[in-house]
């Protein structure tokens, strides 16, 4: 029986029931977007980092041609510079995707395995209801 049916039979006007949220759901769905987000910034900064690290090599390469043609100890010097700077973002490479995994193995979610209603049936039938809860105020 659909429930227009057994509100005919009863002669009761049913209230449309109220739309059940889900907690677990909205958890899932902001876990999901956070996610999405982080793995957009991870891509984009290790993208950046590798784009530095490319522009990088191309700048050694004429450093290095200039150091050697020239013999001058400040070029060797920017050399070493490079070299060092082009480390470091190798590193930060790696630093990028430490941070990221433990961001990931980070989450917490709050979960409710378990919910009870405290009340009398009564009080329930009259939320459920509420036009035999205004119909019972109006007997008494």
């Amino acid at each position: 029986m659909s429930n227009d049916n057994i509100a005919k039979a009863l002669q009761i006007k049913l209230d449309p029931l109220p739309e059940v949220i889900d907690k677990k759901e909205i958890i899932k769905k902001i876990d999901l977007e956070k996610e999405e987000a982080l793995n957009q910034d991870f891509d984009s900064a290790r993208e950046n980092i590798k784009e530095l690290i490319d522009h990088g090599k191309e700048a050694l390469d004429g450093i290095l041609k200039v150091a050697t043609e020239t013999d001058s100890p400040r070029a060797y010097e920017v050399v070493s510079l490079m070299l060092k700077t082009l480390s470091e973002l190798n590193k930060d490479t790696m630093i990028v995707h430490e941070k990221t995994a433990n961001i990931k193995k980070e989450k917490i979610t709050n979960i409710t395995n378990n919910s009870i209603y405290v009340g009398s049936t009564t009080d329930l039938q009259n939320l459920i209801n509420r036009d035999r809860a205004l119909n019972k105020d109006e007997e008494e």
